[in-house]
């Protein structure tokens, strides 16, 4: 058995003399969501498309499912689904003629197509013409569609890139969904920092074609320590009774920071200020943005 749906070592990938993707050794858990980070630029899609054949490596040194890609090809990615850049949909048809084409084309039963709406939740949209669809709906058309053959294994580049808050928390509901009750490994890239972190299990960090980071949610979080910015009257006088009751206090803007352990212990500092006399606005949880991550991350 393997442990890994997808794992490669030291992939690389240059187009004329720009090394797109340098030394890239992914490690994805069967059955995990693996969030696949960095800016627009770094070599995200570019090693999505590797990892489907769509560029290739003379190396032997990508593996799905324990499994060397070029040597078990066919098989290999007939287990795989992918949503890469733009769902491919005919916008003028319907989302159950989509469904319906490709499942012709696919050989998969077309009862699978009443099941796959009602799974990404177009079963009152599924006679409209997929132009007329939002991002959002597209999006879970597109994610239906790389559905279709039951794969065990999704990649799906950006699948949350132009949709409004409401789409982004549909295609992140949906995929959690597929990991947690269907048993799928969902590989998905992003440059979200947050949105990754509510619902990847694992995350990895590229930038500049470089691996940076690599490890579960835990460990990410870990790295990325968190602020909680406290608006106070007396700040001076507050900063100083908390420093004495052992608390690492800085202040900036005019704002108290303290490093966020939990929400308990949040919860105790605004018990000690209030109970004390000071007048708490506000408390403010706050964690880097990515790009302040990666400041941290090449700094180490």
């Amino acid at each position: 058995m393997y442990d890994y749906s997808i794992e490669t070592q030291a992939l690389q990938f240059r187009f004329g003399t720009q090394q797109v993707v340098d030394n890239v050794s992914l490690q994805v858990p069967k059955g995990s969501i693996y969030g696949f980070l960095g800016p627009n630029g770094a070599g995200k899609t570019t090693t999505i498309k590797l990892l489907l054949n769509l560029l290739r490596t003379r190396e032997k040194n990508i593996y799905l499912f324990g499994q060397e890609l070029n040597a078990k090809r066919v098989g290999i990615l007939s287990r795989v689904g992918s949503l890469v850049e733009q769902p491919a949909i005919y916008g003028h048809l319907s989302g159950r003629e989509n469904l319906t084409n490709r499942a012709m084309l696919l050989g998969v039963p077309k009862k699978n197509v009443q099941q796959l709406l009602k799974l990404v939740d177009l079963e009152q949209a599924a006679e409209k013409k997929a132009s007329n669809y939002s991002l959002g709906m597209k999006q879970r058309l597109g994610i239906a569609l790389a559905l279709l053959a039951d794969p065990e294994l999704l990649i799906l580049d950006e699948p949350t890139n132009g949709l409004d808050p409401n789409g982004i928390i549909e295609v992140r509901e949906l995929l959690q969904d597929l990991a947690q009750n269907q048993g799928k490994t969902i590989f998905v890239s992003s440059h979200l920092l947050a949105e990754v972190e509510k619902m990847a299990t694992h995350v990895g960090i590229i930038n500049k074609g470089k691996l940076l980071f690599q490890g579960s949610i835990h460990e990410l979080h870990a790295l990325n320590a968190s602020l909680v910015r406290i608006g106070v009257d007396r700040l001076a006088e507050a900063g100083e009774f908390l420093t004495q009751e052992g608390f690492l206090i800085s202040a900036s803007d005019g704002f108290l920071n303290v490093p966020f352990n939990s929400q308990e212990e949040m919860g105790r500092v605004n018990t000690l200020l209030v109970n004390h006399g000071f007048t708490v606005f506000s408390l403010q949880h706050q964690r880097k943005d990515l790009e302040n991550l990666f400041l941290d991350i090449t700094k180490n």
